[in-house]
């Protein structure tokens, strides 16, 4: 039997570490489509990202000086806290067969990813507005919807739309009569031929699993503009190793320290819809 010497280990521990990083970073849906702020080199837990309300300029009349507008900031705090996940590797298992560099390391990387992931999402219903009710397919037009309030609300910058696989189903059906006109449009094409729903209402539309369904099939998404939500990064994903002799294992521990939080709930639309087929 191969024996496993400190060298061949150190390098399965750096194989795994970058395994789990990279599935961190790729399932990550969510953190890539708010407003990210790095507190990493800053002390202290919280920060108070502050907002600023609209003016309104006036007409002028020539010689007359202009008059002033009080500039009255709120802020909102978002405190920082730590996520963890822990498997362990025996010894038999990093001498025997298969790949586990690639196995723990997806494992944690997954961990960490859906984690950030379910705690934006959860945010979601925090929203000023929302659409749709319990046991209510959602169609093309609810995005249209969306899109109309979040532009009578001044959202500025991309607008995205994540939701449940199978509400992105019926999304799809609507968009093609239940796949059965794939000439109706390019966008009906491409739901057809890609499986993808694409781009409605200048809203690009995403699939997460990572959403919750209760218990009578629904579940809540989200239309929103980067400023709505934010993700505030302390330390980003980390692996720790501890050996447990009497186990004869390692404890792989991964961890990571973010908080999350609203900025502007204006910014955001919830869509309580059916999910299931």
């Amino acid at each position: 039997m191969a024996a496993s010497t400190s060298t061949t280990l150190d390098d399965l521990f750096a194989n795994i570490i970058a395994q789990a990083r990279f599935t961190a970073e790729e399932n990550s849906l969510m953190a890539g489509l708010v407003t990210q702020y790095n507190i990493g080199s800053e002390a202290g837990k919280t920060i108070q990202v502050p907002k600023y309300p609209a003016i309104t300029a006036a007409a002028l009349t020539e010689g007359t000086d202009m008059t002033s507008t009080t500039v009255s900031t709120s802020s909102v705090s978002i405190t920082i806290g730590e996520v963890g996940a822990q498997v362990v590797l025996t010894d038999v298992a990093a001498m025997g067969a298969g790949n586990p560099a690639v196995e723990l390391g997806t494992v944690l990387g997954n961990a960490i990813a859906t984690k950030m992931d379910t705690d934006l999402i959860s945010l979601f219903t925090g929203f000023s507005s929302g659409l749709g009710g319990a046991g209510t397919e959602i169609t093309v037009a609810d995005i249209f919807k969306a899109a109309a309030t979040l532009r009578a609300a001044k959202a500025q910058g991309d607008i995205f739309a994540v939701v449940h696989p199978f509400q992105a189903y019926q999304l799809k059906a609507n968009l093609t009569n239940t796949f059965a006109n794939p000439n109706g449009g390019d966008i009906q094409n491409v739901a057809m031929a890609q499986s993808y729903v694409g781009t409605i209402a200048g809203i690009d539309i995403y699939e997460s699993t990572n959403m919750t369904v209760d218990g009578s099939d629904d579940a809540i998404g989200g239309v929103f503009s980067r400023e709505a939500l934010a993700l505030v990064m302390k330390r980003d994903f980390e692996i720790e190793t501890q050996r447990d002799a009497s186990l004869r294992a390692f404890e792989l521990n991964a961890t990571a320290v973010y908080g999350t939080g609203e900025l502007d709930d204006s910014y955001g639309v919830s869509l309580t819809f059916d999910a299931a087929l």
